[in-house]
């Protein structure tokens, strides 16, 4: 090599690898660092961080840019259904033991405060548009605002049911929430009668948008947009599973939705017209964000990871081909019995060396009784039930639904309507639970 060649890429080299060491490394397409499903997640405010929440009683802190954990937090007796990033930088935990955690600073040790404020599990929380107010949404049928300056707590009823969604409206001044009781309601916090919007199916999800826009997720697999005054003007056929998990895009031209089937669906939120879908591993998603740019959608559900996808073309981020955990069902014959199981698979597993998951082991549920599967973390009200499990008693969990047949349950609210799928799931379970 010429002297002249050798004194041109030395300099250029030495640039090349200067670059090379201060380059921010490329985000991961999978944040991996839950042992449970991961049921929330929030983005911050200027996209670098976001927190999520795992069955697994754990809150994780991500670096985005880099896709690395920054602190992982815990302080829950049970599962962490509800996170949210504060604007102040801080951030906020709601688990199933009704507590509420304030973590703020770089001290992720000790939570500033937590309390229990509510008599059943956290679902869901909010912070005002101002950043002096968290609302959170609770199964034990109530609202509660709480204010980051120490003020007393203040609790909203009317819900018949689970309040599974909470949010504030553009200008702070009303908490928007969607119960499974089937209604939305607009509470004005200055104390006035709230407005109280009937829909024709019970409600899961709640999403608002930049203007002030309303959608809410139905079991039904609707999803229905409202004015922010409430007035329903158009509904979305986005499921033939019930909506789970909605996100609007910043600018509010999009909206995500999520299924338990684990299909997200990204449609105009103008017209409901389908833009794409993110085809996943099949496994239920249970939360779901856009980054404040608008470039990327996260996605966080059974399979215990964090996805980032391309909010523009809907491509996964991550490897192409994407792992999906064994099929709990597959060599088993159980016909319509098994395919009501699907559902139920995501938690829990039915053979001896399956163990526990979200749920636990259903491996010699016959006969068992309630609260006793080793090595699993029951909530004090499930185990305080005096049932033991038989072919009748898990036929009438799934005809009541959990929170009537065992309250104090952190297991999804879930029915099974049609006597027969009752009849065929029990069969499948005895059978194939069976030591």
């Amino acid at each position: 090599m010429g002297s002249s060649l050798r004194a041109f890429c030395s300099p250029v080299l030495l640039a090349l690898a200067f670059l090379a060491a201060v380059a921010p490394l490329r985000a991961q397409g999978e944040l991996r660092g839950h042992g449970g499903p991961v049921r929330a997640l929030s983005i911050a405010a200027d996209g670098r961080q976001a927190i999520t929440g795992s069955f697994d009683s754990s809150a994780i802190v991500w670096e985005l840019e880099r896709g690395v954990a920054r602190a992982v937090l815990r302080a829950h007796a049970g599962s962490i259904n509800a996170v949210l990033a504060l604007p102040d930088g801080g951030f906020a935990t709601g688990g199933e033991d009704g507590r509420l955690a304030l973590w703020r600073g770089d001290d992720f040790t000790r939570p500033r405060s937590f309390e229990p404020v509510h008599a059943a599990p956290i679902v869901a929380l909010a912070a005002s548009p101002d950043g002096a107010l968290i609302a959170s949404a609770s199964w034990d049928s109530t609202l509660a605002v709480h204010t980051l300056a120490g003020a007393p707590l203040r609790r909203f009823e009317g819900h018949q049911g689970n309040v599974n969604g909470v949010a504030f409206s553009r200008d702070g001044r009303l908490l928007v929430s969607a119960g499974y009781d089937a209604t939305l309601r607009l509470t004005p916090l200055n104390g006035l009668s709230p407005r109280v919007v009937k829909l024709p199916s019970p409600l899961n999800a709640l999403a608002i948008g930049p203007s002030g826009e309303i959608a809410a997720g139905g079991s039904d697999g609707s999803v229905f947009l409202l004015t922010e005054a409430g007035e329903v003007w158009s509904r979305i056929e986005a499921s033939e599973a019930p909506v789970i998990a909605l996100a609007f895009s910043p600018d509010g031209a999009r909206l995500a939705v999520a299924s338990p089937r684990g299909g997200i669906g990204v449609f105009e939120a103008a017209s409901g017209k389908p833009v794409f879908t993110l085809n996943g591993p099949g496994l239920p998603v249970w939360t779901l964000g856009f980054t404040p740019d608008g470039r990327e959608i996260l996605t966080g559900g059974s399979d215990r990871l964090l996805r980032r996808w391309d909010a523009r073309t809907g491509d996964h981020l991550g490897p192409t081909a994407m792992e999906r955990p064994a099929d709990l069902l597959a060599g088993r014959e159980g016909g319509r019995g098994a395919e009501v199981f699907r559902a139920c698979a995501a938690c829990h597993t039915l053979g001896a060396e399956g163990g526990n998951r979200a749920g636990p082991t259903l491996h010699g549920v016959i006969g068992r009784r309630i609260g006793t599967a080793p090595a699993y973390a029951y909530s004090p009200g499930f185990s305080a039930h005096d049932i033991t499990w038989t072919k009748e008693t898990i036929a009438r969990l799934f005809e009541l639904g959990p929170a009537a047949y065992t309250p104090g349950t952190k297991m999804p609210e879930q029915r099974v309507t049609s006597p027969e799928d009752r009849a065929a799931l029990v069969d499948f379970i005895e059978a194939e639970s069976r030591p």
